[in-house]
């Protein structure tokens, strides 16, 4: 098995990309694009009735001879998306299945994720067994290979991540800025109606997107005021207007006091709440009123409808992968490192670059000892102004007062570059149309389920001569999807630092979930 030497303290990788490579928005808009033009209908949301959420992987290539850049001449890079998905569900635990043939968690950012798998295994096979042009060359060790330097790759988010790095403040004007506040906010008192606690039948609206209370809390309105039907001064309304602040003018050097106050007097009134619940048997909210109504830098599950489920949030998941990298354990067998990210980016939706830090790295910072190749990536995150047409915002508006509720589309959509049937369309973690009596047939696979991925990896294998498999692979006899993760020891080893100190409550499955094979 390739030994892998422990680093004292923990490594910090430098972000790929140069700064003026690209923009935000260019990474948005291309995103956007590829969903409306290159995808079908199939799996779409339902034109005014129903919303969804996007994510994507987008690989970022410069020539080999523009390194950097120089004042005369940028550096020209080709964008390519190379995974989407959409999808805002995920199963609950009665639901799971020992089979590996149902997707748990359809959340747009694990899908986008898994979809990014597929391409993954799709240009090993490339390099590996068909000798082609690739992502990747080869490694220094016999069986193992590396991305090409000229290469990296950016991660786009419609909305922000459920969990941690939704918890966003909510300040004292209409519009909601995207004001990354500090210090204090999330744990003080609501500055203002601090003795309205919040009646349960207010708790109930909230968690209702289109109820009157959760639809002025997204127009930043304060739950305390909203529970007394009371809403602030907007620029429309009667009455002196007592500040007038933006979001460009309020900058991440400026924090928030600890009584509330953010730069130019405006209060923190509330905060946006996440449906993600804590771990069971940790700290727990304390749902007070206003802006302490959440605990920060919490490990959380997303929620489920009366099941509970074993869903990790994408806040926590993108953190993980921000050190163990995307690939995943299979996948780690042939990589000599971990395919980072090199960037972050969140489409136009309530947002906190503080939140966002904080929940995608800075709870990762004291991490005592990683194996070689492993690290604390350091994450470019930024935020686009362009909005997803199909996002619940979008829909809302255009359809005003329309008829029905407004709900979120049951399909998923993956989409990956490959040249075999790169679309796949789910629901409740089957491919879309799936009857009870088809389920366990091997039609009933998503593509990029557990089991139907770990047959894409088995294939990899078995086109590969076995002198020429890396050691990882060659000194035991691996049967079990389970084995196979496991045999990645660089890749444990990794996952163990990080459950030790900053996620040592994550949910995990029980070993026979993973015994497939």
């Amino acid at each position: 098995m390739t030994s892998f030497p422990k680093e004292v303290g923990f490594s910090v990788r430098a972000s790929a990309p140069a700064p003026t490579m690209w923009t935000a928005d260019e990474i948005a808009q291309l995103c956007y694009e590829h969903y409306s033009i290159r995808l079908p209908k199939q799996g779409k949301p339902e034109p005014n009735r129903e919303w969804t959420l996007l994510a994507a992987v987008v690989k970022i290539e410069s020539p080999a001879d523009q390194a950097c850049d120089t004042q005369d001449k940028p550096v020209q890079v080709t964008k390519e998306v190379v995974s989407i998905g959409t999808g805002t569900k995920c199963i609950g635990q009665s639901k799971m299945r020992k089979s590996g043939d149902i997707l748990n968690d359809s959340h747009a950012e694990v899908i986008a994720r898994r979809s990014f798998q597929r391409y993954l295994l799709h240009q090993l096979h490339l390099a590996a067994v068909l000798k082609e042009d690739s992502i990747f060359v080869p490694g220094t060790h016999r069986g193992l290979w590396k991305l090409r330097p000229s290469l990296s790759f950016v991660f786009f988010s419609s909305h922000t991540p459920c969990g941690d790095a939704s918890i966003i403040p909510m300040l004292e004007f209409e519009e909601q800025p995207c004001y990354p506040v500090s210090g204090d906010w999330a744990h003080s008192s609501p500055v203002g109606g601090s003795d309205n606690g919040e009646a349960p039948e207010s708790k109930r609206n909230c968690e209702d997107p289109d109820s009157p209370v959760a639809k002025k809390m997204r127009l930043g309105t304060p739950t305390s005021l909203v529970s007394s039907g009371t809403a602030p001064h907007s620029k429309q309304e009667s009455g002196p207007v007592t500040l007038e602040v933006s979001s460009s003018n309020l900058t991440v050097e400026e924090p928030v006091t600890a009584d509330g106050i953010a730069p130019c007097g405006v209060k923190v009134m509330d905060i946006y709440r996440t449906g993600a619940k804590c771990v069971p048997g940790e700290t727990v909210d304390s749902r007070k009123p206003g802006a302490a109504y959440h605990q920060v830098g919490l490990l959380r599950v997303k929620p489920g409808r009366g099941d509970r489920t074993c869903s990790m949030s994408c806040s926590d998941k993108m953190a993980r992968w921000n050190v163990l990298g995307c690939q995943g354990a299979l996948l780690m067998h042939f990589l000599e490192e971990p395919i980072y990210l090199s960037a972050v980016i969140i489409g136009k939706c309530p947002y906190s670059q503080e939140a966002m830090q904080r929940a995608l790295t800075g709870r990762c910072q004291d991490i005592l000892a990683l194996p070689k190749g492993f690290g604390i990536h350091k994450l470019k995150i930024q935020k686009s102004d362009l909005l997803f047409e199909q996002s619940r915002c979008a829909v809302q508006a255009k359809r005003a007062n329309g008829p029905g509720r407004l709900v979120p589309c049951g399909a998923a959509i993956s989409w990956s570059a490959v040249p075999e049937q790169p679309l796949d369309v789910t629901a409740n973690g089957f491919p879309q149309g799936t009857t009870k009596k088809g389920i366990g047939s091997l039609r009933a696979r998503s593509r990029i389920s557990k089991v139907e991925l770990f047959r894409l990896f088995q294939k990899l294998l078995s086109s590969i001569g076995e002198d020429k498999w890396p050691e990882s692979l060659r000194v035991q006899k691996l049967d079990t999807y389970l084995e196979y993760k496991e045999a990645a020891s660089a890749y444990q080893e990794a996952w163990s630092a990080l459950r030790k100190r900053p996620f040592a409550s994550w949910i995990r499955n029980p070993p026979d979930y993973h015994q497939f094979n």
